[in-house]
């Protein structure tokens, strides 16, 4: 399925009911890939809830996901769903309540399969943004400092890379 939200088109694959991954799209889709899609109640669940976040940040995200991962990974990405829109937690942070290093929290930020609705962009370093689904500049950390200020957090972060 394809949402077109205010930072470009999202990829969202389902499986058994729920999400399992999202992918940020760089380039558009054409209007008629876009309209052969076959809208589940599912996927419109989905699409209203993408379109309360855009409007309106703080409203949590309740949409059924299925993450595929390590046994680590879950339990960062639980974590993750823990951090309320509008705060940022440090890997650091979030590493000391895992009992883990901020450097494999990190890599689990980075194998999220579906950020926004898993909001690993809620995670910075402790000496600026940090990364975005694997990267450290470019496009990427572009859309999570995008996200960050969409929810209105004012760091000085948001100006570094």
């Amino acid at each position: 399925m394809y949402f077109d939200s205010p930072i470009g088109v999202l990829a969202i694959r389902f499986e058994s009911s729920a999400v399992c991954a999202l992918n940020f799209l760089h380039q558009p889709v054409s209007k008629g890939e876009a309209r052969r899609q076959i809208m589940t109640a599912l996927m419109r669940e989905v699409c209203a809830q993408l379109q309360g976040y855009f409007s309106s940040s703080t409203r949590p995200f309740s949409i059924p996901v299925r993450l595929k991962g390590t046994d680590f990974q879950q339990r960062v990405w639980r974590a993750l769903q823990q951090i309320p829109a509008g705060e940022v937690r440090t890997y650091g942070q979030l590493a000391q309540q895992l009992h883990s290093s901020a450097r494999a929290v990190g890599n689990a930020c980075r194998h999220n399969p579906v950020p926004i609705i898993v909001p690993c962009h809620r995670v910075v370093s402790a000496g600026g943004l940090g990364g975005f689904c694997g990267r450290t500049d470019g496009a990427e950390v572009g859309l999570k400092r995008w996200l960050l200020k969409h929810e209105g957090v004012e760091l000085p972060v948001l100006g570094a890379a």
